[in-house]
């Protein structure tokens, strides 16, 4: 019998020393690589955040997939790129069962984690552990055709730790609310708006009146207008930028959606970073900076990517996959990239809307 863990139980990170022992020679349980940045977690208490049973895979040619992952959960914890060079990603780690243990105060429940630790580590380790210093000298390798460092992470290691999970395996969804990852209502939601889009999508001459019927029945109900349309700008013309000089802690407005579709392409670019549909309902949102971001790990080629524009991300501003195709409901909630010029920025003494001012998602805001 496997143990599930919920949102909200109680779990201790286990020791260094225990952590070690589950893992191969190359610092991995299962494929999922035990981070150094995770070491400063080991004997802390935290709750479940979310169930990690699937996650986005940006490793493949088409990035817009799902895969399920096995026995691991995000705590309220991310990564902090320290043996990374510094990269800002900023990713939620994933836990694997085996490297934490629940203190539900359920000795039953005690019981069998401690035997499924055990069965995972006799199933997983073909060796005796690994030692610490190879978990920090597997962080990276070299292209062996350019010389190239090439990270490794657990971002880039989605293939290896993971299995495919098909859109329509409701079996999915389900584990979506049992885990209390997301409401009941949120599914309804997410999978009425994916039929919704399709539909808009299927060439029977109804797309635009169904989008034009969407603008305005969604804001009634406090949602947001059509999230995926294209920008105004030609595709090929040179896109707009502003500076606004933001640093951490400064406090910015999100502009509305139809003002930052007059800044991106007809592809929904903006000097090359995407205006995603799984940013529209923050617009009109008031948020810190949490930081400016200037270097990330591409998941796909494990190479360090120096942005040519910094961007920003914002405080509690993360994709949620309410929007996207083939991976709706994902877990993973990376950090929203924002283009300054998507933002104003807000005086300290200056008074935020109210909730009745504003149809936009609320969550996260901190007014």
């Amino acid at each position: 019998m496997k143990l599930k863990l919920k949102v909200g139980d109680w779990v201790e990170v286990r020791s260094k020393e225990e952590i070690l022992r589950t893992l191969d020679g190359n610092g991995q349980l299962d494929g999922t690589p035990f981070m150094p940045e995770m070491f400063q977690y080991c004997g802390k208490r935290f709750q479940v955040h979310k169930r990690a049973h699937k996650t986005c895979d940006y490793t493949s040619p088409y990035p817009y997939h799902t895969r399920r992952l096995a026995d691991a959960v995000h705590l309220n914890t991310r990564c902090n790129g320290e043996a990374h060079d510094g990269c800002q990603a900023a990713c939620l780690l994933y836990w694997k069962h085996a490297w934490l243990k629940p203190l539900a105060g359920d000795s039953g429940k005690a019981a069998l984690f401690g035997r499924t630790v055990v069965q995972t580590r006799v199933k997983s380790t073909a060796t005796t552990g690994c030692e610490e210093a190879s978990v920090w000298n597997r962080t990276r390798s070299v292209d062996r055709e350019t010389g190239a460092c090439l990270y490794v992470c657990q971002a880039t290691q989605i293939p290896n730790a993971t299995t495919p999970l098909a859109w329509w395996d409701v079996r999915q969804y389900w584990e979506d609310f049992w885990s209390g990852n997301v409401r009941a209502v949120d599914i309804f939601a997410a999978v009425a708006y994916s039929c919704y889009y399709h539909l808009s999508q299927s060439g029977l001459g109804v797309g635009r009146m169904m989008r034009w019927l969407y603008d305005r029945v969604s804001p009634l109900f406090g949602g947001s207008l059509f999230p995926r349309r294209p920008g105004e700008i030609p595709e090929g013309t040179v896109t707009p930028t502003a500076n606004l000089n933001l640093k951490a802690g400064d406090l910015v407005r999100i502009k509305p959606h139809l003002e930052i579709l007059q800044t991106v392409d007809s592809s929904n670019r903006n000097r090359g970073m995407y205006w995603d549909a799984e940013l529209v309902p923050y617009c009109g949102g008031t948020y810190h900076v949490l930081k400016v971001v200037t270097k990330i790990i591409d998941e796909k080629s494990g190479k360090m990517i120096q942005m040519k524009t910094p961007c920003v991300v914002l405080d509690s501003v993360v994709c949620r996959a309410r929007y996207s195709p083939c991976r709706l409901l994902c877990p993973k909630e990376m950090y929203s990239y924002w283009r300054e010029i998507w933002l104003d920025k807000v005086n300290s003494d200056t008074t935020c809307p109210s909730r009745a001012e504003s149809s936009t998602n609320r969550q996260g805001e901190i007014c």
